[in-house]
């Protein structure tokens, strides 16, 4: 019955997540650490619902999306279940549609600046949601194409969020290493050295202060380096299917 089952559900995405998972297990065991440590978030970006509900069928609750519009579209028509991250750049003026719209939004992983850490924070208490799990997005390959904090101001901004936004927890950080895959190692050794940063200056244990890096190209090897929380799309969903201009 349960072969039976498996079938059934066992379309493209559904058997390129179950060999993700078992990367991700590989990884860790290779890395003397449990897979439990390790958070696998499907990307669905420009992807269908269908093939979210097929990996969802699957056995997996943890997605991502990167567009606000996107995830306000999606998550309504999926179980409720669902943990949602939103991954992406996020302007002051989504926060509200973001938050009003995605009742099951687990988490915001790229908060880059005390702004957007004070809207989010003001909105969460006046929408009187729980209190919203954030990463800290760390810009570590110094590309000016990429989101996030220079690694040099991430203490105070993780210390803003821990220490100001009480509607908010802060719970690690965040990176998106560079495109060549050769040079990300350096990307995941700095988010570490902040993560050691940080966890100094607001006494919490590294423990306490998760790392989320790497993505389809390199998840393995931020296994490796440290990663809690990988984010995974085209290996999962196939490539991006974007609207041509």
């Amino acid at each position: 019955m349960e072969a039976a089952t498996s079938a059934a559900v066992d379309g493209a995405a559904a058997g390129a997540f179950r060999s993700v998972v078992r990367r991700i297990h590989q990884a860790a065991e290779s890395a003397g650490r449990g897979p439990h440590q390790i958070r696998l978030v499907a990307v669905s970006k420009t992807k269908p619902v269908s093939l979210v509900r097929q990996v969802y069928d699957a056995g997996h609750r943890c997605f991502g999306e990167n567009y606000v519009q996107e995830l306000i579209d999606k998550a309504p028509q999926l179980p409720e279940d669902i943990e949602w991250h939103f991954i992406g750049n996020l302007q002051s003026n989504k926060v509200k549609p973001l938050l009003a719209g995605v009742p099951n939004l687990a988490m915001v992983e790229s908060v880059d600046d005390e702004k957007i850490a004070n809207r989010l924070d003001r909105m969460v208490e006046s929408l009187g949601r729980k209190p919203l799990k954030v990463f800290v997005q760390v810009n570590t390959s110094g590309e000016e194409s990429k989101n996030g904090v220079e690694p040099s101001e991430c203490m105070e901004l993780a210390k803003h969020v821990s220490e100001r936004c009480l509607n908010l927890e802060f719970c690690g950080l965040m990176t998106i290493g560079m495109l060549d895959y050769s040079s990300t190692p350096e990307n995941f050794k700095t988010l570490a050295n902040c993560r050691s940063e940080v966890c100094k200056a607001l006494g919490i244990e590294e423990e306490q202060c998760e790392l989320s890096m790497g993505m389809s190209n390199d998840f393995e090897q931020a296994i490796e380096m440290g990663s809690t929380n990988v984010r995974v799309g085209s290996v999962i969903f196939g490539a991006r299917e974007y609207a041509k201009k």
